[in-house]
């Protein structure tokens, strides 16, 4: 971890954890926290707790409500020394990630590794006592997250999430987070990006922020991943090369054969076959046919018959073919004739 200091290489949060769990005289009461936070074990419902322990779900409810306020006015005085020390670790943290994180990635950075469920539970429950921190509850719509209280309470926070995704919504295409942070009111554009990494409405490749249903920023499928890298080159690809390049990738699943890329590209519409195997995007203005096809629609759009050059220049504006190919189809196909020398026209004209 960058910046990483020795009292941080050695956080221990369970011995955190177990400090603060000793504050709590009744051995009931303990269960219900240590249950319902998944300290040491997965999560439980209040409903799962209250069949246990033989009592109704509302009254495990009230319990759990009672005994964290009594640990957040307890921490609040200075009373739980863990909670103080790790708010100073968690906050030092949070300043350099843009003053909010996602549990995960909090905790994956103060412990410098891939963390466990149970890691990240810790970091929650000890966020959760502490009066400098806000802690995000997980929804639909937003992920668990820690932030700096100073920057705002949960629904400041929440509210700020919305915010983002109404931004990007309007835009109605992929922002980077220096244009997001150019429309809104934050002094720094990793905050814009640690607001927008909490929501689960939103995805992003490559620092290009999207709704999470729109393929170029979250591609589920080889169609969308090979629009991605097409998108990205902004010019025509070979299907071999498209292939190298989703291999080179960052995409989760890379692992696609060459004639699966092929195949693909044969059946999505906003795939053009311009060449011998390669490939543009009907976004750019490339529509589908054989040479004949494009030497049809260059003499249709023309009033006048054209010299064969000419001919030639403008069907290698929309396809990547080689000139005796355009000049075969004029010299062979009945649709076309000459009308002068080297000049042709369509035979239907």
């Amino acid at each position: 971890m960058s910046g990483q200091t020795d009292s941080e290489s050695t956080v221990d949060l369970k011995a955190g954890v177990t400090e603060i769990l000793s504050i709590i005289d009744q051995e009931r009461e303990r269960e219900i926290i240590t249950r319902r936070f998944g300290l040491y074990d997965r999560r439980e419902t209040l409903e799962q707790i209250g069949e246990l322990l033989g009592i109704t779900r509302e009254r495990v409810r009230q319990l759990e409500k009672a005994i964290l306020i009594r640990l957040k006015i307890a921490a609040e005085d200075g009373k739980i020394e863990s909670v103080a020390t790790f708010e100073k670790v968690f906050i030092r943290q949070l300043a350099e990630m843009g003053r909010i994180a996602r549990v995960q990635d909090l905790t994956d950075r103060i412990l410098s590794k891939p963390t466990d469920q149970r890691e990240r539970a810790h970091v929650a429950f000890i966020a959760e006592l502490s009066p400098g921190l806000t802690v995000v509850s997980e929804n639909d719509n937003y992920f668990h997250a820690v932030g700096i209280r100073d920057y705002g309470d949960e629904k400041k926070i929440r509210t700020a999430v919305d915010e983002i995704v109404k931004v990007i919504k309007k835009h109605g295409e992929p922002l980077t987070i220096e244009q997001l942070h150019d429309q809104l009111k934050y002094e720094h554009p990793s905050h814009v990006r640690a607001l927008a990494s909490v929501s689960k409405l939103l995805a992003h490749l490559k620092d290009n922020w999207g709704l999470v249903k729109w393929p170029t920023v979250n591609p589920k499928n080889i169609r969308d991943k090979i629009y991605v890298i097409l998108a990205e080159k902004a010019s025509p690809m070979h299907f071999s090369e498209i292939a190298g390049s989703i291999k080179d990738s960052s995409f989760k699943r890379k692992d696609v054969t060459t004639q699966a890329i092929h195949n693909e590209l044969i059946k999505d519409k906003r795939f053009v076959l311009i060449g011998r195997g390669i490939y543009a995007l009907d976004s750019w203005g490339f529509s589908k046919g054989t040479v004949s096809d494009i030497i049809t629609d260059v003499l249709r759009k023309s009033d006048t018959p054209l010299h064969r050059d000419e001919i030639v220049k403008r069907v290698l504006k929309s396809r990547q073919v080689k000139e005796t190919t355009i000049l075969l189809n004029l010299q062979s196909k009945p649709q076309f004739k000459r009308v002068a020398k080297a000049t042709y026209a369509l035979a239907d004209k």
